[in-house]
């Protein structure tokens, strides 16, 4: 265990923070730019990777598991958004034969 822990603190915090930044940003991205529900979907599980890599870099750097505990409920909060996401998207196909999100206004009253 001490090892992991030596390779872990071996680099820098700074470069953790400025990994999962550029990560973020580019689900960010991908969330603004997009118009597929898929790449949408995508992209904020990007967004919620690249949050639990920070926080578990944070939690090794201070030594405390509390920062693991957190990646571990989103990772579960995860797991039922993509059940939920995924169906949401198969019955927008269903309707409307498109993932894409312009296309949503048809399913209007």
């Amino acid at each position: 265990m001490q090892t992991l822990t030596t390779n872990i603190q071996a680099i820098p915090i700074n470069h953790y923070i400025l990994l999962c930044s550029i990560v973020f940003s580019i689900g960010v991205i991908g969330v603004l730019i997009r118009r597929n529900a898929i790449i949408i979907f995508m992209s904020v599980e990007l967004m919620l990777n690249s949050v639990n890599l920070l926080l578990a870099a944070f939690s090794v750097y201070r030594g405390d598991a509390t920062g693991q505990v957190f990646v571990f409920f989103i990772m579960a909060l995860a797991a039922a958004e993509v059940a939920v996401g995924l169906a949401i998207i198969v019955m927008i196909y269903r309707n409307t034969s498109s993932v894409d999100i312009n296309v949503l206004n048809r399913l209007k009253w």
